[in-house]
């Protein structure tokens, strides 16, 4: 077996830790030192399915406006570019400047080179902070910030998932508007905090590479009108 090749590392913001990007052949994958694989290039079912099942949830919107946190591989944002239409505004918030370079060179081929796309956006900084400040500004928002709830790289992704975060991000939405949330496994406690917010929740379990792999979740939780 071809042993891994190290491309490139970054420092996570915040104390957040080191992640490393890695080749093998044409693999790729992400690591956090001294915590593991972040994400692979070979397992990106669930993220596709973010983009798509939250496009089949918002089909009565012509024109709508996303924001993605969390750029990753890209996969998301490929995907969200094939389901969703033509008009759709897309903005990516990634906190790791590296991984938008990343996403721009060898990351870039796997996933289309999406962050070309003229309808896509990228604000280099913390997502939590375009959800403080915007009101009322998107459709829909998808979040794929560090494993879910439950995270590996930075103490401060804690707030997203907090009754503080989840109400700023329920005031960035539009009515009706959607708030997706990927996470590598359940969270009864998140849940509930998705309802005390006054969100419909709905959980969907989906496979991290087609009908084989994990088995993560996603969160649907929408906005009443």
């Amino acid at each position: 077996m071809r042993p891994w090749i190290l491309l490139d590392s970054a420092t996570v913001p915040g104390g957040g830790g080191e992640l490393r990007l890695y080749q093998r052949g044409e693999e790729f994958s992400i690591k956090i030192v001294g915590r593991g694989e972040l994400m692979n290039s070979r397992m990106h079912g669930s993220e596709d399915a973010l983009a798509e099942l939250t496009c089949a949830r918002l089909a009565a919107c012509p024109a709508p406006r996303l924001l993605i946190g969390g750029l990753g591989m890209g996969f998301t944002l490929a995907a969200a570019l094939q389901y969703f239409p033509e008009q759709t505004e897309i903005v990516v918030a990634e906190l790791v400047p590296a991984v938008v370079t990343w996403n721009k060179g060898p990351l870039g081929t796997l996933s289309g080179q999406p962050l070309a796309n003229p309808r896509v956006s990228v604000r280099a900084m913390d997502v939590a902070r375009i959800l403080e400040t915007e009101e009322q500004a998107f459709d829909a928002i998808l979040l794929d910030v560090d494993n879910g709830p439950e995270g590996l790289t930075r103490k401060e992704n804690d707030w997203l998932y907090s009754m503080n975060g989840l109400n700023a991000a329920y005031a960035a939405l539009r009515p009706q508007g959607i708030l997706a949330v990927w996470s590598a496994g359940p969270d009864q406690n998140f849940q509930q905090r998705l309802h005390k917010v006054g969100f419909a929740v709905e959980e969907v379990r989906v496979r991290a590479h087609g009908k084989k792999g994990a088995r993560h979740i996603i969160w649907f939780a929408r906005r009443p009108a």
